[in-house]
């Protein structure tokens, strides 16, 4: 009887195993970020009375879309993952998948991700996350190796994810959606760099031209990282501006955006790992309560 059970849990086992690596593949903690930020794109972008249905439309196709691009980008940098300390357990570097069938995953998952998006939402946002796709694995993947650049051109498909949710909710792209890009791009890079700095040695070792690895001094680090910091203070405040956000809004971006500038003009003075730190945990509590504000305290269109 026990001998019985064993042997039907051993391959279930082995099933349970590999829908776990498939599942890493498509880093769930990195397509959640995404989801978060396009559903506050819906969200701000709705009508007085969201259409629900259509956001779990929209939601599900991105989730999809990012998972396979997130999981073709592992197949993409599987040399570099292998050489750093960081990502070398990732399953392909460690052998749990092979490169053949994370390519296949990828690209079925993907696909399946923009088709659902262009049937069940609309065309535009099935372009836009089409874009996601294109710039993140076939510019920005290739320059991370190349220049220190490549965090710009990164924040560009890290920034549209709330673009997605606004013409998923309006059907068409506006002002405001571009505001809401540019409040992602501009935390992006801070946040990243906060990031880079932690890991430089690492990101030495598989080649990749991140900032901080190429200053190590850091002057031009602690100047991109404090001009963004400084920039994303007063777009955050936008918008309040243009009708989007009330008052209330407007206090926390602005609170908000005084603290994380601080946290980089602190790492700057410093320039420590426990700075960088500092830095990276500000950035992860700007985002979520900032883009929290603007839902609570949004304005109907």
């Amino acid at each position: 009887m026990n001998s019985s059970s064993e042997t039907v849990d051993l391959p279930m086992a082995r099933v349970v195993r590999r829908l776990a690596d498939f599942c890493e593949l498509a880093k769930p903690r990195v397509v959640l970020m995404v989801l978060i930020t396009a559903f506050v794109g819906f969200y701000v972008g709705s009508a007085e009375l969201p259409n629900y249905l259509h956001l779990f439309k929209m939601l599900l196709g991105t989730a999809l879309a990012a998972g396979g691009t997130l999981a073709l980008n592992q197949y993409l940098e599987r040399q570099s993952d292998a050489l750093m300390k960081r990502t070398r357990r990732r399953p392909i570097p460690d052998g749990r998948v092979q490169p053949g069938e994370a390519f296949w995953f990828g690209v079925a998952v993907t696909m399946a991700g923009l088709v659902y998006l262009a049937l069940a939402v609309n065309a535009i946002s099935a372009w836009i996350t089409a874009l996601i796709t294109v710039s993140y694995l076939f510019l920005y993947t290739p320059m991370k190796r190349r220049s220190p650049l490549c965090i710009l051109v990164g924040a560009v498909p890290g920034a549209l994810p709330p673009v997605i949710g606004w013409v998923a909710a309006r059907g068409r792209l506006d002002v405001d959606a571009w505001v809401l890009f540019a409040i992602l791009f501009l935390w992006q890079v801070p946040h990243t760099l906060a990031i880079a700095w932690l890991y430089r040695e690492d990101y030495a070792k598989a080649g990749i031209q991140f900032l901080p690895v190429i200053d190590p001094e850091g002057s031009s680090t602690n100047r991109q990282i404090i001009s963004h910091c400084a920039a994303l203070l007063a777009v955050s405040l936008l918008p309040t501006l243009l009708g989007l956000a009330g008052a209330v809004y407007f206090v926390v971006a602005f609170v908000l955006g005084v603290g994380f500038l601080a946290s980089g003009v602190r790492l700057a003075m410093e320039s420590s790992l426990n700075g960088a730190r500092r830095l990276l945990f500000a950035s992860l509590i700007y985002l979520p309560v900032l883009l929290l504000m603007m839902a609570l305290d949004r304005v109907p269109l």
